[in-house]
């Protein structure tokens, strides 16, 4: 839809698209990331999280890591350089001229996969 204006990109950012509950060095999900309901991010999950949208952000399209691996540190984050000073857009990443493949794909979590994480979230936050 905005692929032909020179100024103004949307970008699907998918950060967030396959990152799974952070765990401790027990093995069992790591709570610190999380506020008291055990549902919302707690200010080092949203740290996380910003940080992880950042990086997306400087990221070429069609590199874009799809994952958060929550080590919580701020070396981790990826500055822009004089190379590439901006944010990776469709254009600026290098599919300009190239034809784009815009067709509705599977997703790659099955559906089920949600349900049970939702349902595994629920009786983690109600232990």
């Amino acid at each position: 839809r905005y692929e032909q204006r020179e100024d103004f990109a949307v970008v699907v950012q998918p950060f967030f698209r396959n990152t799974i509950v952070p765990l401790d060095s027990n093995g069992k999900p790591d709570l610190s990331f999380f506020a008291a309901d055990c549902f919302h991010f707690s200010e080092k999950g949203h740290a996380e999280m910003a940080i992880a949208l950042w990086n997306n952000m400087m990221e070429p399209v069609g590199e874009k890591q799809t994952y958060n691996n929550f080590t919580y540190g701020r070396s981790k984050l990826k500055c822009p350089n004089t190379e590439k000073p901006f944010l990776s857009t469709l254009r600026n990443s290098g599919f300009r001229n190239s034809p784009l493949n815009l067709e509705k794909t599977e997703p790659s979590v099955p559906y089920w996969a949600v349900i049970v994480a939702a349902v595994a979230g629920v009786l983690v936050g109600s232990l």
